[in-house]
């Protein structure tokens, strides 16, 4: 494992890049110039948390339409549970020095880093 900006090892950093979502993403971007896998991991967990939010935000919506939005809104505990489920497993991957790649989500986290 190498060394990074944060003088922390990439694994580590990794981790910190999830922990705080698109906070910790972006800033390790800005901060994290030539380790791919913190690089990487950082452009993830900012796709990921842009999607959540984005998921929230349609969830709010549609919770104010009488019976089915109700429904939703009772449904969508079980998707923050495996939203939840999801970050501890990044944090994990990135933890064993996987470069665990999220379908779809990758694609984007690979723009993004090549944009930062």
């Amino acid at each position: 494992m190498s060394e990074t900006q944060l003088g922390v090892s990439e694994n580590i950093a990794g981790v910190i890049a999830y922990f705080f979502g698109l906070i910790s993403g972006i800033l390790l971007l800005v901060i994290e110039k030539d380790n791919e896998f913190v690089r990487f991991h950082a452009a993830q967990s900012s796709v990921v948390s842009i999607a959540v939010i984005v998921l929230s935000v349609v969830i709010s919506m549609i919770a104010w339409i009488p019976i089915i939005g109700w429904l939703i809104a009772l449904l969508s505990i079980f998707v923050y549970l495996a939203i939840f489920i999801l970050w501890l497993y990044l944090m994990f991957m990135a933890f064993k020095g996987d470069m665990y790649r999220l379908p779809v989500l990758a694609e984007y986290a690979d723009q993004l880093k090549e944009s930062f």
